[in-house]
């Protein structure tokens, strides 16, 4: 069963598409079946830039438990930095 469980976020970085590199404007993440992945539902993450077209994404599918741990280390190395004083006052 679909679960039509998606969320669209407004990100600003850059992935490595089937074309090079591209700069993405948003994150679609969606809790719903993989096109690859042996689960029978996976956090779904696509990172694009619909202005370019279907070839501006880079898809990743997770675990539950993969999703979770990345969640988590992203974080952690936010985090850090932070404490570090290495992200700049506009960057957070």
């Amino acid at each position: 069963m679909c679960t039509m469980i998606m969320h669209k976020a407004p990100v600003a970085g850059f992935g490595k598409g089937a074309d090079g590199w591209f700069d993405m404007s948003q994150a679609n993440v969606s809790w719903d079946h993989p096109f690859h992945a042996p689960e029978e539902h996976a956090l779904n993450i696509d990172f694009v830039n619909e202005a370019y077209g279907p070839g501006a994404r880079v898809a990743v599918e997770l675990s539950v438990d993969g999703a979770r741990q990345l969640v988590e280390t992203i974080q952690a190395v936010l985090d850090e930095a932070e404490s570090r004083g290495l992200v700049e006052s506009g960057d957070a």
